[in-house]
Formats: structure tokens, sequence, C-alpha cells
């Protein structure tokens, strides 16, 4: 392998649709019908939680009572959660998530420009799931760029993106050993390189795509049947978050994954987790991580300029 190829980056940060499960254990869609109700879920192993601080209280300061509409329904599991959601009559199980999507989205559109946050994932590539990673990042959304900084592994490891100065390049730099005697080397963000062992290039990245790419996989979903939702208010990280658990009990060309979960943390108000599982390989067995992405320490509009993603600044790749 070339000293280029070993310089190629996990910078992967944001949630695309699942690859569809094999052939042999896919089967035709079940459209749904207003009335229909949801499948009753494959009796399995629970999807693994997140490390979670678990003494944390779970009461929000902030929770005040849903104002619902003539015949909604609040879902068990929300008592403590602060945000507007409910179940009409008759209604897709996913409509009160896409709700809740819809007004993260409009808050990342209307108050956030950008963020810095710790950055902490797992991957399946190529069968097998990555080691965690932690990373520092910083996103900002107009123009769109992102800068990233390895804490484990590859500690020091560098990676710039800049839509409006780098275009379809990325810029690397190791972050120790005779590796970054090299320097900088600029890569397109979708070739070989740069997407050696990684699930997605590093321009779908952050909370806002996710937001978006979770919204899109939803509104397609609602066209289907054998669909079960579930909520609970947990701790990631010591905060409080909405949890959303989307399970798909049976495998169809239709879906993208088994069970999905999403965490919208109560105070910022937007998707901050999220992780996704495929159908169990044989019987007996449990869900198989697909992919995961949780964002901590998360600071909103700190600030960020074209400084922080100019390659040339000597704060940058040192």
């Amino acid at each position: 392998m070339t000293p280029a190829a070993r310089l190629a980056l996990a910078v992967t940060l944001a949630a695309l649709p699942l690859a569809p499960a094999t052939a042999q254990q896919l089967t035709q869609p079940v459209y749904r019908v207003p009335d229909q109700q949801a499948a009753a879920p494959v009796q399995l192993a629970q999807a693994p939680a997140p490390a979670a601080a678990a003494s944390t209280p779970m009461v929000d300061p902030r929770v005040t009572p849903v104002s619902m509409p003539a015949g909604a329904t609040r879902p068990e599991g929300l008592e403590e959660s602060p945000f507007d959601i409910y179940e009409l009559p008759g209604e897709h199980p996913l409509m009160p998530c896409i709700r809740l999507a819809e007004q993260g989205l409009s808050e990342i559109n209307a108050n956030v420009r950008g963020y810095s946050a710790t950055l902490t994932k797992k991957e399946r590539i190529d069968g097998k799931v990555t080691p965690a990673q932690q990373v520092a990042l910083k996103v900002r959304h107009e123009p769109f760029s992102v800068y990233v900084k390895f804490v484990q592994p590859f500690a020091g490891r560098e990676v710039l993106y800049n839509s409006a100065a780098n275009k379809n390049k990325l810029i690397a730099l190791e972050g120790s050993g005779w590796k970054r005697k090299i320097g900088k080397v600029h890569l397109p963000v979708d070739g070989r390189l740069a997407m050696d062992g990684q699930r997605y290039p590093i321009t779908m990245t952050g909370m806002k795509y996710l937001t978006e790419e979770l919204l899109r996989i939803a509104r397609e979903d609602v066209k289907y049947g054998e669909c079960e939702t579930k909520y609970a208010v947990v701790p990631v990280d010591g905060r409080p978050c909405t949890m959303i658990r989307v399970e798909h009990p049976v495998p169809r060309r239709n879906f993208r994954f088994y069970i999905a979960r999403i965490f919208v943390d109560h105070e910022l108000r937007i998707p901050t987790g999220y992780d996704a599982y495929s159908w169990p390989l044989k019987p007996g067995d449990g869900p198989q991580l697909e992919e995961s992405y949780f964002h901590t320490n998360v600071v909103l509009n700190p600030g960020l300029t074209d400084a922080d993603f100019d390659e040339n600044n000597p704060a940058l790749f040192q």
C-alpha cells in the first residue's frame, strides 16, 4: 500500500440508509392501509443502549404539558419528554417521529449556523464493526465546512473539508510518526483513497444531514406496514434525551434497517445521536449493529469563521 493509501481517513459522521439485507432474506413490501396495525415484533434481544450516566435525573425542569389535538394520545414513555409528540387515530406509527424530526430540522435551519462537538462512532465495514472512534468536530452549515481532529485512535490526525475553497477534495494530515512527515494530502472526497474503509464521505457529515436523512427515510416508510415505534426518556452522556425506537420486524426490500434509534437532546432540541441495526443472521442471534453516531459536548453557534476551515491557518495542521 502506498503512503497516500495509508493516509485514508475515517471521517464518516452521518447516517445514510443501511445496505439492504441479503437477497435470500428479502421479501416483497407490505403496503399499509389507514387502519392497519403494526405487526407484532419478533422476540429478539434488545439493541444495546449507549453508554450513559445512570444516576442522572431524568426530569427536565423545562418539561411542560403537551397541547394535543382532539382525539390524539400521548405515547407511553414520554411522561418526562418536553416535546410535542402525539398520535392521531389511524395514522402511521412513524408520523409522530416525522413531526418531531421536522421540528428539529426547523430549529437547525432557523437557529444553528454551526457547532463544535465530540463525535463517537462505530460502523460496520466489510462485515465487521470498527472499534469506537472519537473525534473533535467542527461543522459550519454555510458554506458547508468540516474540521476533524482525532482523539482515538490515530490521535492527532486532522481532516478538513471546505465546500467553498476545496470543492470536492478533503485535506488530511497524519497525527504522528513518519506518515506525518509526508505532509498534507488532498484527496477526492469520494475517491478510492478517501473512502478506503469508510461508510460515507465527509460531505455527508453532521447533525443537520442526519436529521434530513432520517426524515427522508421515514417519509418513504409511511407507505408500508409492519412498523412499531416506542419512546423513552434516557440519559446520553448525562443529558436527558427522548429516544425514538423504530422496528421493522420482517426483512423486506423497502426497509433499510431492522431497528433504528434516534436520540433528541431536551435542551438543544435537535437529534444528537443515532444507531441502526440489521436483522439477525440466524434465529437466536441478536440485532447486528450497522452504524452508531453520538455527539457529545455539543456547543451550538460557537462563532466559527473562515479561519476555522482554512488550510493555511497556522493553528491547523501543525
